[in-house]
């Protein structure tokens, strides 16, 4: 344990928060970065990532956050592989602690603890993450070129999803809980005209199987009623779109939208608290890509040197 004071506080890894510390640290800004529960971010749980300018051949998430973590090092970023627990905003310097007992003195703070994808809650999930399960069509889509794949949830975003996988896979399908698609008319429509996108409505998906990775799905119709039917649907990757949740828990005196997305003013990423900025998917609703959250990395680091300079 002991007392730690700097003038920017980075909490959550990622590409957003190790680009920040990249930054930081070249402005001599002596950043220090707390990983968080999932050192890396989501990209860890990524087996290959193809879309990251730079990588040619592709690159193992774990691989390339570990090469992101080495990189802010390299330039000075104290980076710690504890959890922030508690954060006192009404003054600066902002008063942290950390789950190992560490306290905290900040002159500034980046939020870059990203956002979680929401699963469904069955075992297999786990079983077959980056083995078959996706939470990133645009991120993971590619790998699935004339194959045949599904898509759960019923929103625009799950439209969104099985509309570009269609581009890529030779069929895709929808798998609604409920009667309708709760997405846009002008989407719904879009998905009713794509030709190899089949919807299943009533469908609740209770299963994963194959044997080094996802060869199909263990679904039931009309679930609870007399109605009920049980059949496997033979498939090569699954796709889950039925949201994102902001990891925001702890920064409630940090304005956040309707979804828990932190709100950002003025084109930059300041947020209604002076002095704290975020970055990444933990403010980024709409593109959650590792390019994007890496460069609003960028753009933190940047307005903190700014404000600092200001202050």
């Amino acid at each position: 344990m002991e007392t730690i004071k700097t003038k920017c506080l980075i909490i959550g890894s990622g590409p957003a928060g190790y680009t920040a510390a990249i930054y930081t640290s070249r402005a001599n800004l002596g950043p220090v970065l707390y990983e968080g529960m999932q050192p890396g971010g989501q990209l860890t749980i990524t087996t290959d990532i193809e879309n990251f300018p730079g990588y040619p051949q592709g690159i193992n998430g774990t691989e390339m956050m570990a090469q992101f973590k080495e990189q802010a090092m390299r330039f000075g970023a104290d980076v710690r592989p504890n959890i922030i627990t508690k954060i006192d905003f009404s003054s600066r310097p902002f008063r942290c602690e950390a789950d190992n007992g560490d306290k905290i003195e900040a002159d500034t703070i980046i939020i870059a603890t990203g956002a979680s994808a929401k699963y469904l809650g069955l075992p297999d999930e786990e079983k077959y993450r980056g083995m078959g399960v996706s939470a990133c069509a645009t991120c993971d889509g590619f790998f699935y070129r004339k194959k045949k794949v599904a898509v759960v949830g019923g929103g625009d975003t799950a439209c969104e999803e099985a509309l570009y996988l269609s581009t890529l896979a030779k069929q895709v399908y929808l798998i609604v809980r409920k009667d309708y698609l709760r997405a846009s008319k002008v989407m719904q429509q879009r998905v009713f005209d794509r030709e190899n996108i089949t919807i299943l409505f009533n469908t609740n998906t209770v299963g994963l199987f194959g044997e080094d990775g996802v060869e199909g799905a263990h679904l039931i119709r009309h679930k609870g009623t007399p109605e009920e039917e049980k059949f496997d649907l033979e498939i090569d990757g699954f796709f889950l779109a039925i949201g994102h949740r902001p990891n925001t828990d702890i920064f409630t005196a940090i304005e956040v939208d309707e979804a828990g997305y932190i709100k950002t003013f003025n084109n930059t990423s300041a947020t209604n608290v002076e002095g704290v900025f975020a970055a990444g998917d933990v403010a980024d609703p709409r593109y959650r890509q590792a390019v994007t959250a890496a460069g609003a990395g960028c753009k933190a680091a940047i307005d903190v040197e700014r404000f600092l300079l200001e202050h």
